[in-house]
């Protein structure tokens, strides 16, 4: 099976819009939101989380007030703060560290296993869907993404590609997104920061050796810096796959949840169909150059 990640530098590119177009032409595949910040994959190709399983993704400290003898060394060990001067722990601050544990003379502190978001793993009319949502405040995001891809995998799915929407930028989620996948489809807009950002995502790409392409959405909004933006994959080595005209019409469809292949819009379901025909040339190329 093999693996895509569709990735950007900054949100609003048009990346999970894509994603959704390309759920709902391309057959024998699974798909994953590993936008876990903020999913809204479902939003075109699938239902809200069905059967929601809590994910323990981090340890927090935890005094149990009938032991503790109030000596005040955790609090004053404390690097963040999280403890109050009533020796209750704010879990939001609360790193896991144990330094607290180290130094409590009675023994009164714990690190327990927390809850930082949910999973969800379904059957849609597309196919196999995995997503997950990370509570408000929470840390542990990069483990998150990797369980939902835990989730998805399975060596002897019958299923050809799997198809992930990862969450813009270049943090851990991204890196998260991306280990371990055949290939790496970057979208931006013609913008200076667009280019910019595509400049990061590429880097990040590169730094991990998967094959990387891009994606230029709406790029007759400013043709001058599709053009910059085209020299920048050139020079890198890097195919433009496709490039997307704007369209008010994707707008609409959007607005009621309708994807623009749904919604007919010709322009963009020709792009997204090239864009996914020279995708498996680029991948079935990058196959036979390793051997």
């Amino acid at each position: 099976m093999k693996q895509i990640a569709f990735i950007s530098g900054k949100g609003g590119t048009g990346k999970s819009t894509l994603v959704a177009s390309l759920v709902q032409m391309t057959k024998n595949k699974r798909f994953a939101d590993c936008d876990v910040d903020a999913p809204n994959l479902h939003l075109l190709v699938a239902d809200e989380q069905q059967n929601p399983q809590p994910y323990y993704g981090s340890k927090k400290a935890l005094i149990d007030q009938d032991k503790c003898i109030h000596c005040d060394l955790c609090r004053q060990t404390c690097r963040f703060d999280a403890i109050s001067l009533d020796h209750i722990v704010e879990t939001l601050s609360c790193e896991g560290c144990a330094a607290c544990t180290v130094v409590c003379p009675s023994e009164a502190i714990d690190l327990i296993d927390t809850v930082i978001g949910t999973t969800d793993l379904q059957q849609t009319e597309y196919g196999k869907f995995a997503t997950a949502s990370l509570y408000t405040g929470a840390d542990g995001s990069g483990k998150l993404v990797t369980e939902v891809r835990k989730r998805l995998s399975d060596k002897n799915a019958p299923e050809q590609w799997t198809l992930i929407d990862g969450s813009p930028g270049i943090g851990c989620v991204v890196i998260a997104s991306i280990t371990g996948t055949d290939a790496v489809v970057a979208v931006c807009e013609p913008t200076k920061s667009g280019r910019h950002d595509l400049r990061r995502v590429l880097d990040v790409a590169k730094h991990f050796k998967i094959p990387a392409s891009v994606c230029i959405n709406k790029y007759d909004l400013d043709e001058m810096i599709t053009q910059s933006i085209e020299q920048l994959c050139k020079a890198e080595d890097v195919p433009v796959l496709a490039k997307i005209p704007f369209e008010p019409a994707i707008m609409k469809a959007l607005q009621n949840s309708m994807t623009p292949v749904q919604a007919g819009v010709a322009s963009y379901t020709a792009a997204a169909e090239s864009l996914w025909n020279k995708l498996q040339k680029e991948i079935m190329k990058n196959e036979s150059t390793k051997q």
